[in-house]
């Protein structure tokens, strides 16, 4: 049994020794009774309003959870953003509620407890910068590579044309130049995707519907899907809300994954070949996916996806870009690229953005 005094000391100190600011709110919005430590956190709560503590309101936040619980009567927690009143620093805090009901059933109270979460807001923040830095240390050692495989291509054509010279033989000489054209051709398309990859625009984060962009993808690719006898489909998930996303970086990486999935698809000999675009989501996240039937790729290939602009398209035609921009656009968005592929069986390339961590809308100057 627990003794009276310890009973006593968790109804009249504990409410003021956790760590955590409590509060407790009327129908009105009014707070009726806080404890220590969301005083210390957001100042003077008397005779003031929530949404006038929290985050210096005059009027009620549109999307209030609090008036939700007051209509249903349904405990809720969510993410805020405040502002610390000690030292007017911007503040996250995750806040729970859980109503106080009457006699009657009517919910006449709310208590609210906020935890301030800015430090690992923060880490996250910090964990996101990482990870991007990452991918331009692979970016640089990937460019290095492919600047590599073209100039060894093309010294061995001028080796081929010279040998040719030499012996007046032409039809080295035709071998040798065919190579330094094909690699020619290599260096222009690599030059030109590079710098689409490299280029240093500013975001454009707008408030996006994501699934108008995977149908003008796949109303692009329609034709050519059509013309190789490929079935070009599309699954939109519904009740899909509006995202912020930079919508013509998310075209392009979207682009190149229905694109690869095509390419796989002339690759093989199947008789019925499709490719599918589809987007969902849930547990927070916004996930879009390409599904192929194609032929799919070997254990060494799939080593290699995202590695030193590794292509499977052949000489002359991929530069192996096209994956490691997309990698490029889905970090910047806070997301993250998975694959699963089988052999003769097909692929399935999935880009997951949790909602929480997709960037800030762009301020025009």
């Amino acid at each position: 049994m627990i003794s009276a005094q310890i009973k006593n000391w968790i109804r009249t100190e504990l409410f003021d020794q956790v760590p955590t600011s409590i509060c407790v709110i009327d129908r009105d919005y009014k707070i009726v009774e806080a404890n220590q430590t969301f005083s210390e956190t957001f100042g003077a709560w008397q005779d003031r309003r929530c949404f006038s503590v929290y985050k210096n309101r005059t009027e009620r936040c549109e999307d209030c959870a609090a008036a939700a619980t007051f209509c249903d009567g349904q405990a809720r927690s969510r993410e805020e953003s405040g502002a610390d009143a000690s030292e007017g620093k911007p503040t996250n805090y995750l806040v729970q509620m859980v109503p106080l009901t009457g006699k009657n059933g009517k919910v006449r109270y709310i208590i609210e407890m906020s935890t301030d979460i800015s430090e690992m807001k923060r880490l996250q923040q910090e964990k996101l910068t990482a990870e991007r830095l990452a991918a331009v240390g692979q970016t640089v050692a990937g460019l290095a590579h492919g600047i590599k495989n073209v100039i060894m291509g093309l010294e061995g054509g001028m080796y081929v044309v010279s040998s040719g010279i030499r012996r007046n033989n032409n039809d080295k000489i035709r071998q040798g130049w065919e190579i330094l054209e094909e690699h020619t051709a290599r260096i222009a398309s690599f030059a030109k995707e590079f710098l689409e990859f490299a280029k240093g625009r500013a975001p454009k984060v707008a408030v996006v519907d994501p699934n108008r962009v995977a149908r003008q993808v796949i109303d692009l690719f329609r034709e050519t899907a059509r013309r190789s006898g490929i079935e070009l489909l599309s699954n939109l998930g519904e009740g899909i809300g509006e995202k912020p996303l930079d919508e013509e970086e998310i075209h392009t990486a979207l682009t190149n994954l229905v694109s690869n999935a095509l390419d796989a698809c002339e690759m093989s000999d199947k008789k019925e070949r499709h490719v599918t675009l589809s987007t969902r989501e849930e547990d927070g996240t916004l996930i879009y996916e390409v599904v192929d039937n194609g032929c799919g790729m070997e254990y060494d290939v799939k080593q290699k996806v995202f590695t030193n602009f590794f292509s499977t398209k052949g000489s002359g035609k991929g530069t192996g870009l096209g994956l490691l921009t997309t990698r490029k656009i889905v970090q910047e968005h806070g997301g993250s690229v998975s694959f699963e592929s089988t052999e003769g069986v097909g692929s399935v390339f999935r880009l997951e953005f949790p909602i929480d961590r997709l960037p800030e809308l762009t301020v025009d100057a």
